[in-house]
């Protein structure tokens, strides 16, 4: 089977949102009635699988990178991390903290596991992962 018209790597789409100074952080697709917009992840359990590359003001072109096991990308991180880390979405209930990655937390809770770190890393480090779709991990006591 032969399929056209796809893209593959980088790629430019409209911000749905402000994302000055947000490179390195994690993104997800959105709808705006039909039109492909990026933004940064509005709940924990979000699939942001674009890493920003060029951020710009609501309704500009910016430019997005798909995570995918293939190649390694590097992600801003809140808090710390060791190599084999599993990495989940940053608390969104923090408004800076929104399209970070962090390890997975020890408290209760349901989390969607998204990289594993492939170094030691410190906070606001652009860290290098390697995206992985682990899916819902759940904490319990």
């Amino acid at each position: 089977m032969s399929q056209s018209n796809t893209r593959v790597g980088d790629f430019r789409v409209l911000a749905g949102e402000s994302l000055m100074g947000m490179e390195g952080r994690l993104v997800k697709m959105a709808n705006d009635t039909g039109v492909p917009k990026v933004k940064l992840p509005e709940a924990n359990d979000d699939y942001a699988v674009y890493v920003l590359l060029e951020g710009g003001a609501a309704g500009a072109l910016v430019s997005v990178r798909p995570v995918g096991i293939w190649r390694s990308a590097r992600v801003t991180l809140k808090g710390a991390c060791n190599p084999g880390d599993v990495l989940v979405l940053a608390d969104i209930a923090t408004a800076a903290d929104r399209g970070k990655v962090r390890s997975l937390p020890a408290t209760v809770g349901t989390y969607r596991g998204l990289a594993i770190a492939e170094e030691v890393g410190v906070e606001g480090q652009l860290v290098q992962v390697r995206p992985a779709l682990i899916g819902n991990i759940t904490v319990s006591e």
